[in-house]
């Protein structure tokens, strides 16, 4: 176990490295790193990844909680699973951690989020992945609404994945501790074995289904995903796909993931109800979006399921965001 030791005092906590990763998205990042700046788990090191923000989101999330975090800049955006990768990749190089949260910006938590999500990955050795129950932010006004309660996989299925809660008020349905298929990627922990094991989150993925793939690895390779009713959190769904104009709608991200990751017959079972899925992407941009920009950028994906090309690839290149006074000295500095 990693002991981090400040000015003040020396934690024997597990070290926990805590990434989110900010695109143009300072408002959210800020009520974001606020509610981690709240945790009552005091062993964490948070890194913000500014993925090619087009403003100064660097330099004012530096100045505003300076040794809080650590800013480091892709200068490009790399997506989710990109931008996550950066800052595991970066942690790795400082310290060695106990556990990694990752957290999407537009993601508040809970005082004891963190602390809660380790008591349960301490208490069960077996598991690797964890995840709290997520609200929406605001649902018509309303903060109690769930968002996700983990997920589990339907490989016979209309569809192949499905995320427990979604739209239900929470009534104590789901306030059990259990094992499941798969954690959103909006709020995380997982272990440096999970890594080892699984690898970095897939970079074929730009925004969506890199976590169920991540999860589905580490299963194959022994580890249990948890999900942990009592840890919790608010999401701001779909302010990361409203700001690049996307439904979620990727036929391409969705058949890669079953292509790669089931048996051939389950992804040619699926590709024969792509007109039925499709239907229901019609039914929900009409009931939903009705957006063209996001219309267009359906199309850009179907196009790319159609010939395999994606424009995410690579770890990228994240290193400490750097002042435009002193260039060659890192914005910020990990706790």
């Amino acid at each position: 176990m990693n002991t981090l030791t400040t000015p003040n005092r020396t934690s024997t906590q597990p070290l926990v490295a805590v990434i989110t990763v900010n695109w143009n998205g300072l408002s959210d990042t800020r009520d974001c790193l606020d509610s981690l700046r709240n945790q009552t788990y005091q062993n964490i090191d948070v890194t913000v990844v500014d993925n090619g923000s087009d403003g100064d989101d660097a330099e004012r999330i530096s100045e505003a909680y300076g040794d809080f975090v650590t800013v480091v800049c892709t200068g490009t955006n790399l997506g989710c699973a990109g931008g996550y990768n950066a800052g595991i990749q970066h942690v790795l190089t400082l310290m060695h951690p106990d556990y990694f949260v990752i957290i999407n910006n537009d993601v508040t938590a809970d005082k004891d989020m963190v602390e809660t999500l380790v008591e349960t990955a301490t208490s069960h050795p077996a598991s690797g992945i964890v995840g709290p129950k997520i609200y929406y932010k605001d649902y018509h006004g309303r903060s109690d609404i769930l968002w996700s309660a983990g997920g589990d996989i339907h490989r016979w299925g209309l569809k192949i994945h499905r995320q427990f809660g979604d739209g239900a008020p929470d009534c104590g349905q789901f306030d059990a501790e259990r094992e499941v298929d798969w954690i959103s990627g909006a709020a995380m922990l997982f272990t440096p074995e999970v890594l080892g094991d699984a690898g970095y989150f897939n970079t074929w993925y730009f925004i969506g289904h890199e976590d169920i793939e991540f999860c589905l690895k580490a299963t194959t390779a022994g580890h249990r995903v948890l999900y942990a009713p009592r840890a919790r959190a608010w999401h701001e769904v779909g302010a990361s796909a409203r700001k690049l104009n996307i439904t979620y709608a990727d036929p391409g991200a969705y058949y890669y993931l079953i292509r790669h990751t089931f048996p051939i017959h389950v992804y040619l079972y699926h590709l024969t109800l792509f007109p039925l899925l499709l239907a229901r992407w019609t039914v929900l941009y009409v009931a939903r979006s009705r957006d063209p920009r996001a219309l267009r950028r359906f199309f850009h994906d179907l196009l790319g399921f159609v010939t395999g090309k994606r424009r995410n690839t690579g770890l990228g290149d994240a290193s400490p965001c750097a002042s435009t006074e002193a260039p060659s000295e890192p914005i910020s500095h990990g706790s």
